[in-house]
């Protein structure tokens, strides 16, 4: 490796004096390192170009900025644990160093997640272009400020399924699975599966029922004309949008890869301890 680089999150105080030591530690073996607040996605953006590696200082939310910073580009990226559930990190801050000279010396082995990609339009009077992104976790289209639900069109291969009369509506990856959507009461999907999931949040008198969907399906959701809602990416992306406006969802081509060091783990075995934080 030539180039690495380093996220942190910006509101835990342990965070950037390690991405601090880490990059001294890089540098004095031969590598450029550049360190960046995760919250900067611009700033990171620009050092992206020809880095091998992004290093996430965090927990999970940090790492999901970091996929945002990256895509499309197939960067991996390693995560150390400041966080809480720590379900995508790998590593704990005391092994940082020893198992970056691992990683250096060419050991790992990578860990692939499916994204969804999204396209948004802008409905009723609004003259915003149509806009792509791109979600590690989930799409969520929910209520606004105005403490009532909307209505949302469920639309798969161009068949209108239901109508959520709802809070919201979560379309999530197997990854996302575990996050929001299974608070929402939806399944927990293993990490490797390519299936989407798509879950209604506070159903009023319509459907509640989850539904898990192939990679092929393309989903639309129409947001019905009477309130405006929040449109969600991974929840760092938020943005009002007036009623009428439509997302379309697809099983990305492209993918966010994870450097793992540590043996692989079963799934199942872990899953109830990550769950509870431990």
């Amino acid at each position: 490796m030539k180039k690495i680089g380093i996220l942190y999150h910006p509101l835990k105080d342990a965070a950037q004096p390690l991405a601090e030591k880490l990059k001294q530690f890089l540098t004095s073996r031969g590598i450029i390192a550049w360190s960046c607040s995760a919250w900067e996605v611009d700033a990171a953006k620009a050092q992206v170009n020809s880095t091998d590696l992004i290093i996430s200082i965090g927990g999970d939310g940090t790492i999901l900025r970091a996929a945002q910073t990256i895509v499309p580009e197939p960067i991996p990226i390693i995560g150390i644990n400041l966080g809480h559930l720590g379900f995508m990190t790998e590593l704990q801050v005391d092994e940082a160093e020893s198992k970056l000279l691992e990683i250096i010396r060419g050991d790992g082995w990578i860990d692939e997640r499916t994204l969804l990609q999204a396209e948004l339009t802008y409905g009723g009077r609004s003259s915003k272009p149509r806009e792509t992104y791109y979600a590690l976790n989930d799409v969520v289209l929910a209520r606004g400020a105005a403490a009532r639900v909307i209505y949302v069109d469920a639309i798969i291969d161009g068949e209108l399924l239901t109508t959520y009369k709802a809070d919201g509506v979560i379309v999530a990856t197997a990854t996302g699975s575990t996050g929001y959507a299974l608070a929402a009461g939806g399944p927990v999907l293993h990490p490797q599966e390519r299936d989407m999931l798509m879950v209604p949040i506070m159903p009023h008198l319509s459907s509640g029922y989850s539904m898990v969907l192939p990679p092929t399906v393309k989903i639309k959701l129409r947001l019905g004309m009477n309130h405006p809602a929040t449109f969600s990416i991974d929840g760092h992306i938020n943005l009002e949008v007036p009623g009428g406006s439509t997302v379309r969802i697809v099983h990305s081509s492209n993918t966010v890869r994870f450097l793992r060091i540590h043996p692989e783990k079963s799934f199942y075995g872990s899953l109830e301890q990550r769950l509870k934080g431990n």
